[in-house]
């Protein structure tokens, strides 16, 4: 038996997981799998559930992912012309310039949809798992972007510096390193003694301070003018409450998933969502606060 959905003002984040697969093969992606059989995907279906999630939460926030967002610009602006602008909108992605899509594509592709974006997460890791584009491309977009860096198994903590240089120079960049999600649990989400890529940024940056939930936290630094942060996050995205005010137990959600054919999950383990009872959710104040906050 379900209970009853709470979710945060605006509600659930909603990530779409494009119809269409990468060529990438990143050691820690768990969405490579569902990517070896195409059938059944459709672009006309994740409208359809887009639709669905609007007439819902009409100003929930909704992420592009995958597979590789960019990999077809055609099917993405068709999926992007449908949220309508009620919406903030994120976009993971490589970056990816190939022999059938110049720079100038995406940077044609941004300027067209420079009202649209909210932000682009462009994956930059230390460790090289994919045939990265030209740095330069990034200060060539029309939308601001953020630079996402999985900080995965013993990654090479001597780079850390070199690394954070690179993108210093590039005029609006900041750097989200994120640790290994498959390994965050609720005893680790808020460690710091323990956390050795934490205890290595503070050598390095300025903290700023701590914000988070009961799902995620960031920890939030300053290196030389460019911003820092450092992310982690629980491998899930429900948790089970019991409201103390009123006794009842409810599933409470975080992220909302619309998969590559179309159906809507609930969670990351292939919870189909019912739909018809989100339709009755009850809204709680977002819990994402500072915790701590250390004045420049």
């Amino acid at each position: 038996m379900r209970h009853p959905y709470k979710t945060r003002e605006s509600g659930a984040t909603v990530t779409i997981f494009v119809p269409y697969d990468c060529h990438n093969h990143c050691p820690f992606c768990i969405n490579k799998e569902e990517y070896a059989d195409l059938t059944g995907f459709s672009a006309e279906k994740i409208c359809k559930s887009i639709d669905r999630m609007h007439a819902i939460t009409p100003r929930c926030d909704f992420v592009f992912t995958g597979g590789e967002p960019l990999a077809n610009l055609e099917s993405l602006q068709v999926m992007l012309d449908h949220i309508p602008n009620t919406h903030k909108i994120y976009i993971n992605t490589t970056l990816p310039v190939s022999a059938q899509q110049s720079e100038e594509d995406i940077v044609a592709f941004t300027r067209r949809n420079k009202h649209k974006i909210t932000c682009m997460n462009v994956s930059r890791h230390m460790q090289k798992y994919v045939v990265e584009s030209n740095d330069t491309l990034l200060s060539k977009l029309a939308v601001p972007f953020r630079i996402n860096c999985v900080l995965y198994k013993d990654y090479p903590n001597k780079d850390l510096l070199p690394y954070m240089e690179r993108f210093r120079v590039i005029p609006g960049a900041s750097i989200q390193f994120r640790f290994d999600y498959t390994a965050t649990t609720p005893d680790n989400l808020y460690e710091e003694d323990g956390d050795v890529i934490l205890q290595d940024l503070k050598k390095i940056a300025r903290y700023t301070g701590l914000d988070g939930c009961r799902m995620r936290c960031g920890f939030h630094f300053d290196y030389k003018g460019m911003e820092l942060t450092y992310h982690k996050t629980l491998p899930y995205s429900t948790i089970v409450e019991t409201d103390p005010t009123n006794g009842v137990t409810y599933d409470i959600l975080y992220d909302i998933l619309i998969k590559q054919n179309g159906d809507i999950h609930s969670d990351w383990d292939g919870t189909l969502l019912d739909v018809e009872a989100y339709e009755k959710v009850i809204f709680e104040p977002y819990d994402l606060r500072w915790l701590e906050k250390i004045a420049s």
